[in-house]
């Protein structure tokens, strides 16, 4: 399995999420990724806009992280809501990595072609909000559609669970992220 987290600050609450739910799984099954740390370049150049229209030669750093992900049957994206969607970091990976050829492929008259089947996805959002304002503005149903439909379904990778840690800037508890952790993991574990 494979934790994507996609924070700047090293002490944030979405790094301590990210290695509590690592610290509640199997070890020998845990690969981490921390994109910020590992100062992945979430720009999408003139040379990614070639690999992707034409699916052949793709970046090195590109080509690492496909590896990772072909090493895992599950995806967990770890994140906080930065103006109602993923940070541009995260955006930057899924736009450079899940890529036509390999993530997906278009057919002549066949339509999109799912690459990604293998794989089971489950998101955990970290958000400055509570869960009432989430929900009485839309912003919770926004997220999983732009990422379940836009992303997941589009390349085939079947939906796991999507948890919310609300509150995540002051008032989201020791208790409020135990749980998160619990099902999410539990999820993972099947």
């Amino acid at each position: 399995m494979l934790i994507v987290v996609a924070h700047p600050d090293p002490s944030s609450l979405t790094h301590r999420v990210a290695e509590r739910l690592a610290a509640a799984l199997p070890p020998d099954q845990v690969e981490f990724a921390d994109l910020a740390a590992e100062g992945f370049d979430p720009r999408f150049t003139l040379g990614d806009r070639h690999s992707y229209r034409v699916a052949v030669e793709y970046p090195d750093d590109v080509v690492a992280e496909i590896a990772r992900i072909e090493r895992a049957e599950q995806l967990v994206l770890v994140f906080p809501v930065f103006w109602w969607s993923m940070p541009a970091l995260l955006k930057g990976w899924i736009d450079r990595v899940f890529t036509n050829g390999w993530a997906f492929g278009v057919g002549e008259g066949s339509g999109i072609r799912p690459g990604l089947g293998h794989l089971t996805a489950h998101l955990v959002l970290l958000a400055g909000s509570d869960a009432p304002l989430y929900e009485r503005r839309g912003y919770d149903v926004s997220l999983e559609t732009q990422i379940g439909t836009g992303i997941l379904d589009y390349c085939g990778i079947q939906r796991g669970v999507t948890e919310f840690v609300y509150d995540a800037d002051a008032g989201a508890t020791a208790a409020d992220i135990d749980a998160v952790v619990e099902r999410v993991a539990t999820a993972i574990r099947g």
